[in-house]
């Protein structure tokens, strides 16, 4: 049987109880901060590793959600593929933000600029490309345009994707890309532009990420873009390191109906529909790389990949197709 304390005694628990009880409460306060301090140290030599960012945890090298978005808008009078980016519809388009490096994200040396427009039946893709000494070398098309100076498209479908590059001398190199998951079943097997058999088709896995999820690839560099138009205007002397250039334009036009077979897998519209999304990367390298103490890679990019590696279509960035002429659209300033 249980006997009732007395009073005092009672009263005296009660207070031994709570002092313990607010005992306890500032020990667990104290180890929460000593963890929160730990938890908030770096491998810098203050603590221990930093936990990385959630995006290391992910497949993919890149912060996926991170990519840069884009909306491109209508034009209602085709474009003069020249070069130059003269027109209105340029004056007027929203430029993106300046690239930066493929690796870090940080600022590059020189400024480079893209805009993409688009009509019924052309994807026009316009690039800005600061450079002090112009240069280019290669004009046998689908050289390694890459180990010039250059700037590239790629352009994702759900099952293949393509690459485009440029110099300045408007020489240009192409390859079309198919995941091998999807090339039997996908009908790419029945071209002769794409069999296995054809000399120009080869096996592909990456390049610096050749661990992609969803394994490798095939490279058809036997496909070429049908009824592509492209053009380059230099601004300065090319070829020539006497001089200070001011930097080179370029002007693409890709006809939509040479994208159906980037658009069959998921039956895209094309052209596209009001809002409809695409993944479309836009890149330069070049031939040198800012002085230390700068950390050059020397591609640079509208979305950083993480690595050096353009071949990752999760990376690309998210241009939207809006059904507003580009007319309707204030000027930038």
């Amino acid at each position: 049987m249980e006997i009732a304390a007395p009073t005092e005694s009672r009263y005296l628990h009660r207070m031994i109880s709570q002092r313990r009880i607010s005992f306890g409460v500032r020990l667990s306060a104290w180890l929460g901060f000593v963890l929160l301090v730990c938890a908030l140290s770096s491998e810098d030599g203050r603590g221990v590793d930093t936990p990385k960012p959630s995006y290391h945890k992910s497949k993919f090298p890149c912060d996926e959600a991170a990519a840069s978005h884009y909306t491109a808008y209508r034009v209602k009078e085709p474009i003069k593929i020249d070069g130059k980016l003269d027109e209105g519809c340029w004056k007027r388009v929203p430029r993106s933000a300046r690239f930066t490096d493929i690796l870090t994200g940080k600022p590059t040396l020189y400024d480079t600029r893209t805009a993409v427009l688009w009509d019924d039946k052309n994807l026009y893709v316009g690039f800005w490309i600061e450079e002090p000494n112009v240069a280019a070398t290669l004009t046998e098309r689908d050289s390694p345009i890459y180990t010039n100076n250059d700037v590239e498209v790629f352009i994702a479908g759900r099952d293949a994707y393509y690459e485009f590059e440029i110099n300045a001398l408007n020489t240009i190199y192409e390859v079309f890309f198919i995941w091998e998951d999807a090339y039997e079943k996908g009908g790419f097997a029945k071209l002769p532009e794409f069999k296995r058999s054809n000399p120009k088709v080869k096996p592909f896995n990456g390049v610096g990420f050749t661990t992609h999820p969803r394994g490798q690839r095939l490279g058809s560099w036997d496909w070429d873009f049908p009824g592509l138009k492209t053009a380059v205007h230099v601004d300065g002397t090319l070829n020539n390191d006497k001089d200070k250039d001011g930097g080179w334009t370029v002007e693409l036009a890709f006809p939509w109906q040479g994208m159906k077979w980037l658009a069959k897998a998921d039956n895209r519209a094309l052209p596209p529909k009001n809002q409809d999304v695409w993944r479309i990367d836009f890149s330069r390298f070049n031939q040198y790389k800012a002085p230390p103490p700068e950390k050059d890679s020397s591609g640079w990019f509208l979305s950083p990949h993480g690595i050096w590696d353009s071949h990752i279509p999760e990376c690309f960035p998210y241009v939207h197709f809006s059904h507003t002429e580009i007319t309707k659209v204030a000027v930038p300033r």
